[in-house]
C-alpha cells in the first residue's frame, strides 16, 4: 500500500485529494485476498477525514496509469495528498515496481511495459505538494518475479526479495509495511496486518504521524510474533495530523491580548508594533513583535539607504555633467580669443594683441580655477555615491537577515499552535520583503486552474490553461496590456475574456515563482502559479 500526503498547513483548511487502488484479482498468477479489502476501508476512513477520494480496483496497466495521470491533475492546488496502493510489489535493480493485474512477466521487456514504478509516483507527488507522507504494503510474496527471473536469466540476481529502500526527498515521509527485502504477509483475516494496524490508528485524534506509525509498528510485531517490522525514512518538514487534537480555549486575559494583537498584526510600522511590547513585554506574540520590529528597522534604514545611494548618484551625474560644461566653454572661449588674436595679428595691433593675451591668461586661470573646483565636487560625488551604494548594500543585507529572522519566529510559533490554537494562527502576519528593481525581469510562464463554476456561468470549455508573461523593473505584461507590481512582489491586473467578461487576477511574485486567485463576474474563479523561464 502507498499512502501520499501533502501538510504544509492546518490539515482541515486545506483541500485534500486520495487516490486508492486494490490489485487482488490477478489474471496469470494466484489471486491476492486482502488488496481489495485494504483500498476498499482505506478509501472509506479517508473520506470520513475530508478527502476527495479516487478509488480503484483490480486494474490493469492501462487503467492504472490513466488514474494516476488523472490523480496528479488532480492535486493542482492541493496541500494534502493520498496515494494508497495494495498489491503486489517487487524490486529490479534497486528500483520498485507495481503490479497491475494483466502483468505476465514473461519477457525481460515486461519490466518496461507491464510494470508502474513507484518512483514515477513518488516524484509527481513531490512536484505537486511541499509535505508527502508513502505507505508502502506490497511487499507481498510475488509468484510473478520468478516468470521474470526466468526471463532474465543470468541478470535474474538483480531481481531481490521484498522491496528496495526508498529515500524520501524534502517534506516526505515514507513508511514500508516491513524491513527492506522482506515479505509482508497478506493476512488471514479482512485486511492485511499493516492495513489493520493502520486503519486502527490513522484517525486516532491529536496524534501525529510519528506516535502513528510507532502504533502501528507495536501492532504488526504483534500480530506476526515479530516476523513482520514496518519503518520509514523521513524528511518531513511540517507535523502531520490526520484528526488534528482539540483546540484549547484561551483564557479572558489571552482573548484580550489578542484581540489587541489582532489590531496591530498587519503595520509595518515599528511604533504601533511597539505597542504590542508596552502592554505585553511578556506575552504570547513578544518575541515575533521584537523580530517584526528589527526586520521593519532594517527594513526603513534599507529603504532609506537606497534613497540616498539614488540622491548621490543623481549628484555625481550632475557634477561631472557641470564639469563636462565647463570644459565645453573653456574650448569655446579659446576659440573665440584665437579668432580675436589673429584678426589683431592681421591687422598688426601690437596693443590689442597684447590685451588679448593678458584677457586669455586671466580667463584662463579663472576657468581653470572653476573647473579644479567641478572636478574635485565631481570626485567627491563619485566617491559618495560609492559609499552610498555600499550603505545600501549593507543595509539591504541587514534587512534580509532581519526578515529571514522574523520568519523563523513566525514559522517556530505558527508550527507551535497549528493544531491546538488555531484561532492565533489569524493573528499571526505575514512577512513583506523588499524585491529589488530587477530581481523578477525574464520570462515568466502562468499556469491557471478553475477551482469554482457557478450554474450558469461561463468558465470555457477547459479547467485549466496557461498565459505568457514578462516582467522588467516590476513593470509587466500581460493579455491585458502592462502592469506595475508593489516593492514588495505584490500584482494586479485585469483584461478581458472571449466573452467580453473581465478577468481579474490578484497575486505575489517571488524570486522565480509567484502564485495567486483569479476570477469573472459571470460564474468562475480559481488559482494560479507561475514559474520563471528564463
Amino acid at each position: 500500500m502507498v499512502l501520499l500526503v501533502g501538510l504544509p498547513a492546518t490539515v482541515h483548511a486545506q483541500k485534500r485529494v486520495a487516490l486508492v487502488i486494490g490489485n487482488s484479482a490477478y489474471q496469470h498468477t494466484p489471486a491476492l485476498q486482502n488488496p481489495k479489502n485494504d483500498a476498499a476501508d482505506v478509501a472509506a476512513v479517508l473520506k470520513d477525514l475530508g478527502f476527495e477520494v479516487h478509488q480503484g480496483i483490480d486494474l490493469p496497466k492501462a487503467a492504472m496509469e490513466r488514474m494516476i495521470h488523472g490523480f496528479a491533475e488532480a492535486l493542482v492546488g492541493a496541500q494534502l495528498a493520498t496515494f494508497f496502493y495494495a498489491g503486489h510489489g517487487l524490486q529490479v535493480s534497486g528500483l520498485n515496481y507495481l503490479v497491475p493485474v494483466d502483468a505476465k512477466l514473461r519477457s525481460a521487456v515486461a519490466l518496461d511495459f507491464e510494470m508502474i514504478r513507484l518512483d514515477v509516483i513518488q516524484r509527481a507527488m513531490e512536484r505537486g505538494t511541499t509535505t508527502n507522507i508513502v505507505f508502502l504494503d506490497a511487499c507481498r510474496d510475488n509468484p510473478l518475479a520468478r516468470n521474470l527471473a526466468r526471463a532474465l536469466g543470468t541478470r535474474s540476481a538483480t531481481i531481490r526479495q521484498g522491496l528496495a529502500p526508498v529515500e524520501s526527498g524534502e517534506g516526505t515521509l515514507i513508511s514500508f509495511s516491513t524491513q527492506p527485502g522482506n515479505v509482508a504477509l497478506d493476512g488471514k483475516g479482512r485486511n492485511s496486518p499493516y492495513a489493520a494496524a493502520l486503519l486502527k490508528h490513522i484517525a486516532s485524534p491529536g496524534q501525529d504521524l510519528p506516535t502513528i506509525l510507532i502504533n502501528v509498528r507495536n501492532d504488526v510485531m504483534e500480530a506476526t510474533g515479530r516476523r513482520q517490522v514496518p519503518w520509514e525514512h523521513s524528511a518531513l518538514t511540517a507535523r502531520v495530523h490526520f484528526t488534528p487534537p482539540k483546540p484549547t480555549q484561551p483564557t479572558v486575559d489571552q482573548q484580550i491580548e489578542l484581540t489587541y494583537r489582532l489590531s496591530v498584526k498587519d503595520s509595518n510600522n515599528p511604533t504601533v508594533l511597539a505597542t504590542y511590547l508596552e502592554r505585553y513585554p511578556n506575552g504570547e506574540f513578544a518575541p515575533i513583535a521584537r523580530a517584526l520590529i528589527t526586520h521593519y528597522q532594517q527594513q526603513m534604514r534599507a529603504q532609506q539607504a537606497r534613497r540616498i545611494e539614488a540622491e548621490k548618484r543623481r549628484e555625481e551625474e550632475r557634477k561631472a555633467a557641470e564639469v563636462q560644461r565647463l570644459e565645453e566653454e573653456r574650448r569655446q572661449r579659446d576659440s573665440v580669443l584665437a579668432a580675436e588674436k589673429k584678426k589683431a595679428q592681421d591687422s598688426k595691433k601690437a596693443d590689442e594683441i597684447q590685451r588679448l593675451e593678458a584677457a586669455r591668461a586671466a580667463d584662463v586661470q579663472a576657468r581653470s580655477e572653476t573647473l579644479k573646483k567641478a572636478r574635485f565636487e565631481a570626485e567627491a560625488a563619485k566617491d559618495a555615491a560609492k559609499k552610498a551604494e555600499e550603505q545600501r548594500q549593507a543595509s539591504a543585507k541587514a534587512a534580509d537577515d532581519a526578515a529571514k529572522a522574523a520568519e523563523v519566529a513566525l514559522a517556530s510559533k505558527r508550527d507551535a499552535v497549528r493544531v491546538t490554537e488555531p484561532a492565533k494562527i489569524v493573528a499571526l502576519p505575514k512577512i513583506e520583503k523588499t524585491l529589488g528593481a530587477t530581481e523578477l525581469d525574464g520570462d515568466w510562464r502562468l499556469v491557471w486552474t478553475i477551482t469554482t463554476r457557478t450554474p450558469g456561468g461561463k468558465c470555457g470549455q477547459t479547467n485549466t490553461g496557461t498565459q505568457a508573461m514578462s516582467v522588467k523593473g516590476r513593470t509587466f505584461t500581460h493579455p491585458g496590456g502592462s502592469s506595475t507590481m508593489s516593492e514588495t512582489g505584490a500584482a494586479q491586473w485585469s483584461f478581458r475574456g472571449r466573452s467580453g467578461e473581465t478577468i481579474s487576477y490578484s497575486g505575489t511574485f517571488r524570486s522565480d515563482s509567484a502564485s495567486g486567485r483569479f476570477s469573472n463576474p459571470i460564474g468562475c474563479s480559481g488559482t494560479f502559479t507561475a514559474q520563471r523561464v528564463k
